[in-house]
Formats: structure tokens, C-alpha cells, sequence
């Protein structure tokens, strides 16, 4: 019997992206597939596009020339099709961007009775859940100005996967936190990872991008220098950019 193969189903593709802040070109012509289950990181220096290039998924940031397909809708500037990709896609920043006035609980399942038109009994149940498997069951009725900031971002997380997104968006989701608080944050999105979730993460943590991405994508001043498995760009990446930036990082 001829064994057949099984081709990885694509979530999200972008093609030759391009984005300008005025007369600043910050995206010049990026393009990455992701496949469903995949954890891809999107590492660079400082100013090289890729928190501007992650929030292009969600309509966070505009771009001006290419494509983008999220689940096979193109995100253009129809409204309809940005809303509906954005009930797909959920978005960690970051700043916890908490709701100050609100409880836990309450920041937990605002989007699921909004937007997804929960009863608040279901989304409460399933938030309080989610808050549970991470820890913080406890913590569902304070209000975040009495938690850690490990423990915000952690809600802030359990907020994003409350609708069930197909895809997880992490912008520098520890750079806000102090050292000792960078780890309960990180392994949950390994957590995440065990449960198959679909991640795009932009992040300074090379550590933990070597030991959980399954591909890398390195961009320098708008452009994808080099990319690959993880294995390969930590391993032996080809680019003499992209050994230099890791050099920093890595003894």
C-alpha cells in the first residue's frame, strides 16, 4: 500500500506584506505560513517589524501592499471579514491590558458574553475553569490591581483562549514582567502548546524559543533574513545576521 501524505493545514498565510509609517517602510515584502498546531516565534532586534508584523493578523495594524489569509479569509478592509477574523484570532500584548474595573472573572469572559453572546452562567463557568487549570482559580473575583504581574499576564492569556480561537497571537508577552515572573508565564504557553494550540509569538526569549517553536522566523530591518525549524536556526543558522543576533542571547 502506498503510504500517502499528510499535508499540514494552513492557518494563516501572509504574502509579500508591506507596511510604511509615513515615510518609514517597517514591513518590505514578509510572507510566512503557519499551520494549524504550530508554535512559529518571530524573533528580531529591536525595531526589525515583528510586533507590527504580528498585529497585522488581527487588523491591529493596517498593511498596505500584499496578503493575508486567516483560516482562508482574506483580511481586507471589509469590516465583515475583519470581524470575523478577529472572533478567530486572540491577542496577548505586551501590557496586560486588564480592565481595571473589572473582576478577573469578569475581564475572563467579557469577549465570550459580547461578542461570541455566551449566558454569562456558561462563559463564568468555563472562564472559572480556565482559571482553575492555571492557578488562579482563586483569584477570579479580585480585581487585577491586586495580582502580580506574572499573574495578570496569566489572565490576560486565559482572556485570549476563552472564545476558543483558532489562533493565539503573543506580543513580547514578558517583557513588562520582572525576571522571577517570567517563568509561570512561559509555561503556560507551554501548556498551551501541549493542547495543540495554533501560536505566532514574538518574543526576546531565545531560550525558550529554541526549546518549544517549532519554527523560527528571523526578521532584520522589515525582511525575513532566515527562517526554519527550530533545531536549524539555533543549531546552525545560514545567515551570518541571524548568528550574530543569537550570539547575544546564547553563550
Amino acid at each position: 500500500m502506498e503510504t500517502q501524505l499528510t499535508i499540514p493545514e494552513q492557518v494563516i498565510v501572509a504574502e509579500n506584506v508591506h507596511k510604511w509609517y509615513g515615510q518609514f517602510h517597517v514591513l518590505r515584502g514578509v510572507s510566512m505560513n503557519v499551520n494549524r498546531g504550530e508554535v512559529v516565534v518571530v524573533m528580531g532586534p529591536s525595531g526589525s517589524g515583528k510586533s507590527t508584523f504580528i498585529r497585522t493578523f488581527n487588523a491591529l495594524e493596517e498593511y498596505q501592499q500584499g496578503k493575508i489569509t486567516i483560516d482562508g479569509i482574506e483580511l481586507s478592509h471589509d469590516l465583515r471579514n475583519i470581524e470575523t477574523i478577529r472572533r478567530e484570532v486572540g491577542m496577548v500584548f505586551q501590557q496586560f491590558n486588564l480592565f481595571p474595573h473589572l473582576t478577573v472573572i469578569d475581564n475572563v469572559t467579557l469577549a465570550s458574553r459580547r461578542v461570541l453572546r455566551m449566558p454569562r452562567a456558561d462563559a463564568e463557568h468555563r472562564g472559572r475553569q480556565l482559571l482553575e487549570d492555571i492557578g488562579l482559580g482563586s483569584k477570579a473575583d479580585t480585581y487585577p490591581d491586586r495580582l502580580s504581574g506574572g499573574q495578570q499576564q496569566r489572565a490576560a492569556i486565559v482572556r485570549a483562549i476563552a472564545t476558543d480561537p483558532d489562533v493565539l497571537l503573543l506580543d513580547e508577552i514578558t517583557s513588562s514582567l520582572d525576571p522571577e515572573l517570567v517563568g509561570e508565564v512561559l509555561d503556560l504557553v507551554r501548556h498551551l502548546k501541549s493542547s495543540g494550540t495554533t501560536i505566532v509569538m514574538a518574543t526576546h526569549e531565545m531560550a525558550f524559543a529554541r526549546d518549544v517553536a517549532d519554527r523560527v522566523v528571523f526578521l532584520d530591518a522589515g525582511v525575513v533574513a532566515e527562517q526554519g525549524t527550530a533545531a536549524q536556526m539555533f543549531g546552525d543558522p545560514r545567515v551570518a545576521r541571524t548568528r550574530e543576533f543569537l550570539t547575544r542571547f546564547l553563550d
